[in-house]
């Protein structure tokens, strides 16, 4: 096409500034929706850190309470007094209490508590007992969202 000027003009190339900010918005809000949920996972993939030290001390404490008929400290079964996971995200204590019975050391409860970037998971503290109970469960009000914990 020729102007009054006798220039041809041609259509232009290029992005309108409108149509620059609707991209702009759409990656905004696919990030909004994506971040969170990367969060959300990385913690569920970072249980099971915690959740295999709870099952080894618990393992442990069974054979020891075979051989001694009681349950032991951390130390007596060749851990540190407070055990670190092997990636570093979980740190677990152990109390060895006594039965309904009154029998001394005949119960333990084995407690993981998330540190550094585990530390803000819904899901708080992993528990065993020699019983095997494992909380918090999975029937437990808003970790349903998250995952179970176990």
């Amino acid at each position: 096409m020729i102007d009054k000027h006798g220039t041809r003009r041609g259509r232009q190339c290029g992005f309108t500034m409108v149509e620059l900010m609707i991209v702009v918005v759409i990656i905004a809000v696919l990030a909004a929706i994506a971040i969170p949920a990367y969060g959300r996972y990385a913690y569920r993939a970072r249980r099971p850190d915690g959740q295999q030290l709870l099952l080894q001390i618990a393992n442990a404490q069974e054979r020891y309470y075979a051989t001694n008929n009681q349950y032991g400290a951390l130390t007596s079964m060749g851990y540190n007094n407070q055990a670190i996971s092997e990636k570093g995200y979980y740190s677990v204590q152990v109390n060895v209490v006594a039965d309904p019975a009154g029998n001394s050391s005949a119960a333990f409860v084995a407690t993981a508590t998330p540190i550094s970037s585990q530390a803000k998971d819904v899901c708080g503290a992993l528990s065993i007992s020699n019983t095997g109970v494992k909380l918090p469960a999975a029937s437990d009000a808003g970790f349903n969202a998250n995952g179970n914990c176990w």
